[in-house]
């Protein structure tokens, strides 16, 4: 089969495409023909080992142990292991797969699975789960958002924030979003009250005090963070892009997680992960109309390294898109 494979850390020019051999199946496993697979934050993280902390958990210290990118994934179950029950060959699914997503094939296990959501197309079920798996996790489950509160979104016009900023508008919260100017109309459209073009506003002004901020990949100090929190607020941060090679963004969690036992406010990080239930949730909220995948441009398999190139500088209004069949 064809994948986007690579043997060195790097950007994206340490990326090709080669013909490799389809994965093995194990009997709790599900083996998808690939139709498209999303474009995250992750993918660059992985590909390029850093934060090198990164390669200290189980990614390869040297070089890449997994060679093939991507986590999202939407395509048509053509196997299934002997113990699998929830999936049948012919099956249309979306979900993730820790073996790799940019291949005509790729392995993973029945409960990284849910069936594809009949309104939405294969490029669009492959912008979900990641990127709305994140937002589910920072709003819900990390923020604890109730009706009425008021909600900062840091980073609403990426893949995250899209669905950040849908989730909170449906759950009854007063959105305000803060992105680049070119990516305004997109999250006003999707449901924020405000947007604050961050080039020529400053959410942290004092003009405004939020009940819950989520931070999506930023590099703003906690201090300046907190200037904006309202009291006995709760402050998500989910992922950085600041920081030094060792640490990255991940230092600012770091110090949340040291500092919160001493806040008023409550300082919080997120660990996302891909569930059943997580996919089963966001799969109900977008049959019932509620939340919609932003997908900015799809690219053929070829052209992933142009995709992740475009997503690092910032140009992704939303998700970028792999197809693959």
């Amino acid at each position: 089969m064809k994948a986007i494979v690579q043997d060195a850390y790097g950007e994206s020019e340490v990326l090709r495409v080669e013909e490799v051999g389809r994965p093995e199946l194990g009997d709790n496993d599900v083996l998808v023909q690939v139709r498209a697979a999303g474009v995250d934050a992750g993918v660059w993280h992985l590909m390029a080992g850093r934060p090198y902390l990164l390669r200290l958990f189980g990614f390869g210290l040297r070089s890449p142990r997994l060679r093939i990118r991507g986590r999202d994934v939407a395509g048509i179950v053509a196997e299934v292991g002997r113990s699998v029950t929830r999936f049948s060959p012919g099956d249309e699914v979306f979900g993730t797969s820790l073996t790799g997503t940019y291949a005509e094939f790729t392995s993973t296990g029945e409960d990284r699975l849910e069936h594809k959501p009949v309104n939405l197309g294969f490029a669009e079920a492959a912008a979900v789960p990641v990127s709305g798996c994140a937002a589910l996790h920072g709003l819900r489950d990390a923020g604890r958002l109730r009706p009425g509160q008021s909600v900062l979104i840091i980073g609403a016009g990426g893949g995250v924030g899209t669905f950040a900023v849908q989730l909170a508008k449906a759950w009854g919260a007063d959105v305000t979003a803060v992105c680049s100017g070119s990516k305004a109309e997109l999250v006003r459209a999707l449901g924020a009250g405000r947007v604050i073009d961050y080039s020529r506003e400053d959410f942290a002004d004092g003009t405004g005090r939020y009940d819950l901020i989520l931070d999506i990949a930023g590099n703003n100090p906690l201090r300046r963070l907190g200037r904006a929190l309202a009291p006995g607020g709760t402050l998500v941060i989910a992922g950085g892009e600041g920081g030094g090679r060792i640490f990255g963004g991940v230092d600012r969690q770091l110090r949340a997680l040291l500092l919160s036992p001493f806040s008023r406010r409550k300082l919080r990080i997120l660990m996302s992960s891909e569930g059943r239930q997580d996919l089963t949730d966001l799969k109900d909220l977008i049959e019932s109309g509620k939340l919609a995948p932003a997908v900015d441009r799809v690219y053929p398999l070829g052209e992933a390294p142009a995709a992740i190139r475009r997503l690092r500088a910032g140009h992704v209004q939303g998700k970028a898109v792999i197809a693959v069949g």
